[in-house]
């Protein structure tokens, strides 16, 4: 089982990083993407999957972060992302519920950084709030789709997320344990098991029963069990479906 967005990059998770592996090895769970948001964390990311195995990293300028996005920060994000424990390229994308960067600026980061990603010939990671046609428009606009990767903490109405599903893989989280998340498990429903890779978003939202608890990637087999309910597979269908999603979805993931 592999948690394939997780942020043990965050300094809830990185202080505590050698007990965090240690209950993600003994929940079962074998490996973690780790994501970047900035320069700082996306070097942070490279650095634990340098160090411990069963990591792998993302770098990317998050669109929170996006007004920070000048030539300087994408030339060393450039850089990071052609170290040999970067998979893919991310997360990337608009957020027009928080808006903590003007969304023209968060336009033009999301643009450069899919050139970038294409240059490089990475998967991306993609990260959409409230802005769903235009994250989609320019995907087809600048062939953001051509090398695959992940839609994160996926929640589109269900016909959307499985027309994406027909480009990236769609990520379901701890949220679709949420008593009033039917949406996320309407969702979860509409997109083939083929298709989904499993995530925490780690240290956010922590599935119940540790809801407005630290999430960490120990937490992945809450999420599958749940998955497995919903599609009316075995937990162990989902755990061998999904980790093959993940190969696939980031073919360097294990040197491919």
């Amino acid at each position: 089982m592999i948690d394939a967005h997780s942020h043990l990059n965050d300094p809830q998770l990185s202080v505590q990083i050698d007990a965090v592996l240690a209950r993600m090895r003994e929940a079962g769970v074998s490996g973690a993407l780790v994501i970047g948001a900035d320069v700082p964390s996306s070097r942070l990311a490279v650095e634990l999957a340098r160090v411990y195995p069963e990591l792998r990293a993302a770098v990317a300028m998050h669109p929170h972060d996006s007004k920070d996005l000048d030539d300087e920060a994408l030339a060393a994000l450039a850089a990071l992302a052609r170290q040999p424990e970067v998979v893919a390229y991310g997360e990337i994308g608009l957020d027009f519920h928080y808006d903590f960067s003007p969304r023209e600026i968060q336009r033009d980061a999301f643009r450069r950084q899919l050139r970038l990603a294409r240059e490089l010939d990475l998967p991306i990671v993609i990260h959409e709030r409230e802005a769903a046609d235009e994250v989609m428009s320019m995907l087809d606009a600048e062939n953001g789709w051509a090398h695959g990767g992940e839609w994160h903490c996926c929640s589109v109405e269900p016909e959307r997320a499985a027309r994406i599903a027909e480009r990236l893989y769609v990520g379901i989280a701890g949220w679709i344990t949420f008593s009033k998340a039917e949406n996320i498990r309407a969702l979860a429903r509409a997109v083939p098991l083929e298709r989904i890779v499993l995530e925490t978003d780690a240290p956010y939202l922590a599935p119940a029963p540790h809801r407005g608890k630290t999430n960490e990637p120990a937490f992945v087999p809450i999420i599958a069990q749940t998955l497995a309910e919903l599609k009316g597979v075995s937990f162990a269908e989902v755990e061998r479906v999904t980790d093959e999603n993940v190969a696939r979805a980031f073919p360097r993931w294990t040197g491919g």
